[in-house]
């Protein structure tokens, strides 16, 4: 199964960012306490591309910029037909599993937290979505994002097969 191409160049401009979770994290040295800030963000422009990215500073300016410039790396490109998924998936990351369908129209996004975000960003709207593993963001974003991108619609499905849409659907 051929994985989707990760995409390499999007107008920065049209990309939305979504704050997933933002940790402070203390480091105990013999001077004291040192704090800093661990950042979780989704990246997506609505139209199928999504992206998750990881920060760490002493700001947390610093922090989510850093998120976002990981995020943009890492945009992958999710198949939508008509505003959902085109089959149901599941996806794993380390104990985080979570299972996606497909909705139909006036649905809306049926997702927890962490999921709701990253389909939001991807542009699906309607949507049913379970987080059945951990809870903990960073591996519900990465399972999400897992099960995105093993979508394939239907042409992708003939073009690998190497046959036409229509004789997909005959037999």
């Amino acid at each position: 199964m051929q994985k989707n191409k990760k995409v390499k160049a999007v107008e920065t401009s049209e990309l939305q960012e979504k704050l997933v979770s933002l940790n402070r994290v203390a480091k105990v040295t013999k001077g004291g306490r040192t704090f800093s800030f661990s950042a979780l963000v989704v990246l997506g422009d609505g139209k199928g591309k999504v992206g998750h990215g990881l920060g760490k500073a002493r700001d947390v300016q610093e922090c989510i910029a850093k998120a976002v410039d990981d995020a943009r790396k890492k945009l992958v490109t999710v198949p939508i037909i008509n505003g959902t998924i085109p089959h149901e998936q599941k996806g794993k990351y380390g104990a985080g599993k979570v299972l996606i369908k497909p909705a139909s129209d006036g649905t809306g996004v049926i997702a927890g937290g962490a999921m709701r975000a990253v389909l939001e960003m991807a542009g699906v709207q309607n949507v049913l979505a379970k987080s059945q593993g951990s809870s903990n963001p960073h591996n519900v974003v990465k399972a999400t994002i897992n099960a995105l991108e093993n979508l394939r619609s239907a042409k992708q499905i003939a073009k690998e097969r190497g046959i036409t849409l229509q004789k997909l659907f005959e037999g």
